[in-house]
């Protein structure tokens, strides 16, 4: 695995738009962009829209599926839900208490006849003037009434025991009423025939309670994205082996794989891959097949040892620089009709690629998952920034609004990653911020 240096220059600054970056589409165009660095920095925008182009075909009718509800939790709409009925079905109560006709009770309220009760999932009869039907919360409204009353403002203020109501000569005195009191009315959620939820949408567990609700037991939505993750370098050792001198242990599979699976991909796993050109190709042929996107993790920048780069020299993949710290160093492209994204070796490098890169990008595709919740917060501290370069830090969101840097600037600092709760943004141009300064943060 490799550093993540290079010279940064003429950054666009995030957040403005950049077209798409057109991939090379034939063999010897690949193998001329696979040796080729460039040494002009991709803007984080402009690299974010690449990555959007590689992976649009994706966006493909024969990527879809019906799912039962209980299946589709993370999963995105493939189309317009539009409602089948009204919601509330029909007009009923929102509290306990009694149905009434709001001419009734003229200013100063008065004495109504008890009726029969309607509890939740009757269909009562109509209300008949001068009378108060006992209902309870979620239960139809009877025909005629037009208000509820609480059973707090009733005088009793607790409901009759059923031996009284029968006799029908009971009675209650209640306070007057404005029509549409505690009433939930027909549709006054959403109406039958329109648009419940939109393409695209994200359906947590809000949506699916709401296409339940309609009565819907399935629902249309995109095939969750299949990951193929391979890890490299001759360094790195599976957790849970010996560790000899000049090893570390592979983090980068089990960080990405998480953030992967967290974020609704089918990931598989294919263990480390040594520096080994040829043996990585092999690999990525053998499996890659299988998968819709394939992802690495080292392998991309300038060193000796740098298999990734090595092993796409006859493929559409270009290596190059995104003015980002950290991150700086990605591969993009496809390897034998698949979309490939390399990404930088060290860990939190590796995350802030997926988070700044992957995780949108698919959001924006296909509304799953879900995209960060942007804050704004106040540094706790001042810090500094290469002003060429949009800068990720770590932090922690307290409370009061003000976030505190995790760590340093590298990106091996795992302890201080574990231990944060936003990504903190500084965009091109900002060499430096003040202590209480306002920042852009991205809860994790």
């Amino acid at each position: 695995m490799a550093t993540e240096g290079g010279t940064m220059t003429s950054p666009q600054p995030h957040g403005t738009s950049a077209p798409g970056v057109p991939l090379p589409e034939t063999s010897h165009q690949g193998r001329d962009t696979a040796k080729h660095h460039n040494h002009q920095a991709r803007s984080v925008a402009e690299h974010a829209a690449a990555v959007a182009q590689l992976l649009q075909p994706l966006r493909s009718p024969n990527r879809t599926e019906v799912l039962p509800l209980r299946q589709a939790l993370g999963r995105s709409l493939v189309s317009d839900v539009t409602a089948p009925i009204s919601l509330p079905p029909f007009a009923n109560s929102q509290m306990d208490g009694y149905a009434v006709r709001s001419a009734d009770l003229p200013d100063g309220g008065g004495e109504l006849r008890v009726m029969p009760p309607v509890p939740a999932g009757a269909s009562p009869d109509g209300l008949l003037p001068g009378t108060a039907a006992p209902i309870m919360t979620g239960a139809m409204l009877p025909e005629g009434a037009d208000a509820v009353v609480p059973i707090e403002r009733a005088v009793p203020d607790r409901f009759l025991p059923p031996a009284d109501q029968a006799t029908g000569q009971a009675t209650v005195v209640l306070p007057s009423v404005a029509p549409g009191t505690y009433v939930r009315e027909t549709g006054s959620d959403v109406r039958a025939g329109e648009t419940a939820l939109a393409a695209g949408t994200f359906l947590g567990p809000a949506q699916l309670g709401l296409l339940a609700a309609l009565g819907m037991p399935e629902v249309t939505v995109y095939r969750a994205v299949s990951v193929l993750l391979v890890t490299t370098g001759d360094e790195v050792v599976e957790p849970g082996r010996d560790l000899p001198a000049g090893k570390i242990y592979d983090s980068n599979g089990t960080l990405l794989e998480a953030a992967m699976r967290q974020a609704g991909l089918n990931v598989r796993r294919t263990g480390i891959v040594t520096d080994h050109p040829e043996k990585l190709r092999g690999l990525l042929r053998a499996e890659g097949g299988a998968v819709d996107l394939i992802v690495t993790t080292g392998g991309v920048s300038k060193g000796a040892y740098e298999v990734v780069r090595q092993a796409m020299e006859d493929h559409p993949v270009e290596f190059l620089h995104v003015a980002m710290q950290p991150g700086g160093p990605q591969g993009i492209g496809t390897f034998e009709g698949r979309p490939f994204l390399g990404f930088p070796g060290n860990p939190v490098s590796c995350l802030v690629s997926f988070e700044m890169f992957l995780r949108p990008v698919l959001a924006g595709l296909f509304g799953s998952p879900a995209p960060r919740l942007p804050l704004r917060a106040r540094l706790g501290h001042p810090l500094t920034s290469p002003g060429q370069k949009h800068q990720v830090r770590r932090g922690t969101l307290l409370p009061d609004g003000t976030v505190e840097l995790q760590g340093g600037e590298s990106s091996h600092l795992m302890h201080a990653l574990a231990g944060s709760n936003v990504l903190v943004h500084v965009p091109v141009g900002v060499a430096g911020l003040a202590a209480g300064a306002e920042v852009e943060v991205w809860m994790l």
